[in-house]
């Protein structure tokens, strides 16, 4: 999920690798680049340790037991493993606010996603009402990554997308020119970040170990080399009612009458 290079991929590994160590539980990483289905990744009977979005958390999509959430260092984070989405433009565009965005294109991920749907359909809602049900001329929907609205943005395939705020750091800091041409018209409300989960065939054992294991991380001397990198302040333990956040808002837009955002 937040893969965004290989280098970056290199430093998840590591920090797993040390996480499985501190924690003795035996892992096996395995890569599993997008656009590869994620929810055929959770849904693994062998599932040991993978981050998977809160949203899906809350809708039990997959039989999970979360574990931990990173904290981003972010200042809006504010020491929490709480994230948002920056809904970005081109930056030559003429738009100054999403409400000049309005009667365009827009686009969003997949269903299952709270940074690229949900988070989104529930920022729109402020600004719907019952002269102005729908608030763009095209909505382009099922991109599936981050990295296809940051690509469909700069392209101009469509005007305006969410991106994963965190994700949207870690492609800026690592690879500068894939966020080049781009900026933020707003970002949403705070939510629950994406969690570590293991499958439901994780022992209650193994899963204390790796809670612990992760709340400790920060206070590890190989911790030094993942958090710049990784723009994390260390990790809180989670549990499932940690998400519900994601399911008032979903709620909120289907008591709307807003299922899709349109």
């Amino acid at each position: 999920m937040y893969a965004v290079t290989a280098s970056v991929e290199a430093v998840w590994q590591q920090l797993l690798t040390h996480i499985a160590a501190d924690a003795a539980v035996d892992l096996t990483y395995m890569p599993y680049p997008a656009p590869q289905p994620l929810e055929a990744l959770w849904q693994r009977a062998d599932l040991g340790c993978v981050l998977m979005c809160g949203y899906p958390i809350a809708l039990r999509l997959a039989p999970v037991i979360p574990i931990a959430a990173p904290i981003p260092a972010m200042a809006w984070a504010g020491g929490r493993a709480v994230y948002r989405s920056d809904l970005i433009v081109r930056a030559d565009a003429p738009f100054r606010t999403l409400e000049e965005t309005f009667g365009h294109r827009a686009a969003w991920t997949v269903q299952h996603s709270h940074s690229g749907f949900n988070a989104f359909r529930h920022h729109l809602l402020r600004y719907r009402s019952a002269t102005r049900p729908q608030l763009y001329r095209a909505m382009v929907p099922d991109q599936i990554t981050a990295r296809a609205i940051l690509d469909g943005v700069r392209e101009g395939r469509f005007d305006v997308g969410p991106l994963d705020a965190y994700w949207h750091w870690l492609i800026a800091r690592h690879a500068p020119n894939i966020t080049a041409g781009i900026r933020v018209l707003e970002s949403t409300d705070l939510a629950p970040m994406p969690a570590f989960v293991a499958g439901a065939a994780m022992p209650a054992d193994a899963i204390m170990r790796l809670k612990a294991a992760f709340a400790g991380a920060a206070a590890q001397p190989w911790f030094v080399n993942c958090k710049d990198a990784l723009g994390l302040t260390g990790f809180a333990s989670v549990d499932q009612q940690d998400f519900a956040l994601t399911l008032e808002r979903d709620r909120a837009a289907h008591d709307a009458g807003y299922r899709l955002p349109a």
